[in-house]
């Protein structure tokens, strides 16, 4: 418990709810910097940070993150910012003698049309979905250092792989959010307004798996407490729905009356992402929180914070 243990994106909504949950099991050696007071794209920096903090457990929840919109937008960003914080990180981990690593990303990393669920085995088996490719690229290449670490080291640094998160912290800000907070913005200032239509993209008929954020942190501290016997896991719930039932969902919770428009022009991105969450499960750990609770409570954080929630400027 006394572990020396630094979160990387501590203010983040991953990294703010690893934090939440480490201290709420009793860790008391927590570290964190902001991006102001450390640059995680400056390796220098990085080096330094390492040498005079040293320590013991490193979890990597920082990254440029965002919907398709963003990462469509700016690839360069995407690929070349996720590709220096990961590089240093683990660099400088390595370098420090850092005991355990472990490592966020996205299964975005996986192929477009994988087969479902999607395994950890499907790993660059056929080509990517194009308007997230540079961000995949970047946390691919962050699989492959984690899984060379162990190989030539034999480092107990690990890469979790989680499905579309949301919850408490989230981002909110339309033009670089993801679906499931932008629905609830969406729905909630229609309701605000009158119950006016709400404008959503594509066709709604793709399928999407949710993870509340305190879970994923919980398969953190799982893999932090743990020597897992593999460098992948997937961390997921195994259950999906369609970006439809999803719309339904919030705007039933958010108490918008009003008419769901779909423009179809808009890009529906991969049609299914279903995590196969078997190896995880196997270990003994498996998501607690049901979306519909994790909407209730991510809801409720939004309407608390209105005025302070955090927005992404690209």
């Amino acid at each position: 418990m006394d572990k020396k243990i630094y979160i990387a994106g501590h203010r983040g909504m991953v990294g703010s709810a690893i934090e939440r949950v480490l201290r709420a099991k009793g860790y008391t050696n927590i570290i964190g910097r902001s991006s102001k007071e450390l640059d995680l794209r400056n390796q220098q920096q990085v080096d330094a940070f390492f040498e005079e903090e040293r320590p013991d457990i490193v979890i990597d929840a920082a990254a440029r993150v965002g919907g398709i919109l963003a990462n469509n937008t700016y690839p360069y960003q995407f690929l070349m910012e996720n590709l220096q914080i990961q590089n240093n990180l683990i660099d400088a981990s390595l370098q420090t003698g850092v005991d355990k690593f472990i490592f966020l990303g996205s299964s975005c990393i996986y192929p477009k049309f994988a087969p479902q669920p999607l395994k950890e085995s499907s790993l660059l088996t056929d080509t990517l979905e194009p308007t997230n490719e540079a961000y995949a690229i970047a946390k691919i290449a962050g699989v492959k250092a984690v899984e060379a670490v162990r190989k030539q080291y034999g480092k107990d640094y690990v890469s979790l792989m989680p499905t579309n998160l949301y919850g408490i912290h989230d981002n909110f800000d339309l033009t670089s959010s993801h679906v499931l907070p932008a629905m609830i913005r969406k729905f909630h200032e229609a309701k605000l307004a009158g119950d006016v239509p709400v404008n959503l993209w594509g066709s709604g008929t793709p399928l999407r798996e949710f993870l509340f954020v305190d879970d994923l942190a919980e398969a953190a501290i799982f893999a932090l407490e743990n020597v897992l016997p593999d460098d992948l896991y997937n961390v997921g719930t195994g259950q999906d729905l369609t970006i439809k039932d999803l719309a339904s969902c919030i705007q039933e919770i958010v108490g918008h009356k009003g008419e769901i428009r779909w423009d179809s022009s808009k890009p529906d991105g991969t049609p299914r992402k279903l995590m196969d969450v078997s190896k995880m499960h196997a270990l003994g750990w498996q998501h607690q929180v049901e979306l519909r609770d994790g909407i209730q409570r991510t809801y409720n954080w939004f309407l608390d914070n209105q005025d302070n929630f955090k927005e992404v400027k690209l």
